[in-house]
């Protein structure tokens, strides 16, 4: 059985494995549709998809005509200015054949100057607002990767009173000290302003460098099912809503597995975890 948790103010109560659109980047419709089958028999009722995710928004587009009300659908922009934002915005909406989103997010924003960029005047952030005026969406949200993340959203949170925040966060990850330190320093600010937490990346095992890439994610995750409960257990015994799993269509019946079998750790145990994760690089240094 899936659990489920509250998605901050918004008041969704979002399955704990939230269906990363990445996966579809590149795709049929057919093997999308027998993910979309595999997601929904799960009983997964929450849908991060962006523009760049290649074919996603196509593919999805056919399950939102249909099973709209059955999904939190929350989409993205990288548009930095408030007329971009605003196109890229339209645009996902046609592709992804609804009317509306539940949550439309800052995407990427991974230094201070993008931070800047989108909450100056003219920038992302006003279309945003402007759209959840008229009824496009009903929440906003900001999300990105990077080792300075966890801070770069500190301050966000110091701008505007976003209602989400996806960032990265894993057991080898939370091996820099600084880096864990920071991340749950926002998880709880978080908490504090009700606001709804994803996280990404939760079962990377490094970047991939000169490695030969056997999964389409990014990043370097862990294959193992063992390893990947280990990794789910770690980030979901923390106060957050889910995890965005991972952008292969491989991994994701192992995800959905370790989500329907996790176990929260203790202290003790996430530490011991860490450690156990320090023989590998993390992604972000």
């Amino acid at each position: 059985m899936m659990q489920i948790r509250r998605f901050g103010r918004s008041e969704h109560l979002s399955t704990i494995a939230i269906f990363g659109g990445a996966a579809f980047w590149e795709i049929s419709q057919e093997q999308a549709d027998r993910v979309m089958e595999l997601v929904i028999d799960h009983g997964v009722n929450h849908i991060d998809v962006a523009p760049s995710y290649g074919q996603a928004e196509e593919r999805i587009g056919p399950w939102m005509r249909r099973e709209r009300g059955r999904f939190f659908l929350g989409c993205k922009t990288m548009e930095r200015t408030r007329a971009g934002a605003w196109s890229e915005l339209r645009e996902s909406l046609k592709r992804l054949q609804s009317e509306s989103f539940d949550l439309y997010q800052l995407h990427a924003i991974t230094s201070f100057d993008e931070l800047d960029a989108v909450t100056a005047q003219g920038g992302a952030l006003e279309a945003l607002v402007e759209a959840r005026q008229a009824g496009l969406i009903q929440h906003i949200g900001i999300t990105g990767h990077g080792v300075n993340t966890p801070e770069i959203y500190l301050e966000a949170l110091n701008r505007f009173d976003f209602d989400s925040v996806t960032f990265p966060l894993n057991f080898v990850q939370a091996g820099n000290s600084k880096y864990y330190q920071s991340a749950v320093e926002l998880i709880r600010r978080c908490r504090i302003r009700d606001v709804g937490l994803m996280v990404i990346k939760s079962i990377a095992k490094g970047a991939w460098g000169e490695k030969e890439k056997t999964h389409t994610t990014w990043y370097e995750p862990f294959p193992e099912i063992e390893l990947i409960q280990r990794a789910v257990n770690f980030v979901l015994s923390h106060d957050i809503t889910g995890i965005c799993m991972a952008g292969d269509i491989r991994l994701l019946p192992l995800v959905l597995k370790a989500c329907e079998n996790n176990v929260p750790l203790s202290l003790e145990e996430r530490e011991k975890l860490i450690e156990f994760g320090r023989k590998y690089q993390p992604l972000f240094v």
